[in-house]
């Protein structure tokens, strides 16, 4: 199974000179947050497969006109040909915002979820917008990560843990990939491929 994972800058490659060859092997697309909803729509409508999406920071917008033929995984396990993907949007708090959180806020978020948890034995995928502290986040509170992503990612030990929020192109020595114990973390900034 391959998997697109895409979030925070729309690929000119899948939008602007977009080829069905490029999705000819792809299964499933996720978006990690922060792209237009006309984008995700796009690719929803040109390629067929499901299309899921958490959002980001500025995807406020999303309340009056979601992704058409999207699916939303906020706060959700999702499953795919046996894929277990669970879904927590938003980044740490910095100003107004719907899809902000305080580390409090995102922990009740995780603690509301522990019964779908246990009824689907954890997940093999956890995908955000924020990273999780300590983990390609960056000092500044508006890139702060998760400390309760990190507490998943012990407890439940998943294969893949995607975010976005902290761009690629920012200029500073982010890693595109890292691992914490078993578990690939991945920045999924403009699009990354991932073959399970």
């Amino acid at each position: 199974m391959k998997i697109l994972f895409i979030a925070d800058e729309e690929s000119k490659m899948y939008w602007d000179f977009f080829k069905k060859e490029y999705f000819t092997d792809i299964d499933l697309i996720v978006s990690c947050g922060d792209l237009k909803a006309e984008y995700l729509s796009f690719l929803a409508t040109m390629v067929p497969v499901p299309v899921l999406y958490v959002m980001g920071n500025h995807d406020d917008k999303y309340a009056l006109k979601p992704p058409e033929g999207c699916i939303c995984i906020e706060d959700e396990i999702y499953e795919f040909g046996g894929v277990r993907i669970l879904g927590l949007g938003g980044s740490y708090r910095y100003k107004p915002g719907a899809n902000q959180y305080t580390e409090k806020e995102m922990r009740r978020r995780v603690r509301k979820l522990r019964f779908k948890l246990k009824r689907r034995k954890g997940f093999d995928i956890l995908v955000t917008h924020s990273p999780a502290l300590g983990i390609h986040d960056d000092d500044d509170i508006a890139h702060r990560g998760f400390d309760v992503f990190n507490k998943l990612i012990e407890e439940y030990r998943p294969k893949y843990f995607v975010h976005g929020h902290v761009h690629m192109n920012y200029g500073r020595k982010f890693p595109r990939e890292d691992m914490v114990g078993d578990t690939h973390v991945i920045n999924a900034y403009e699009k990354f491929i991932v073959e399970l």
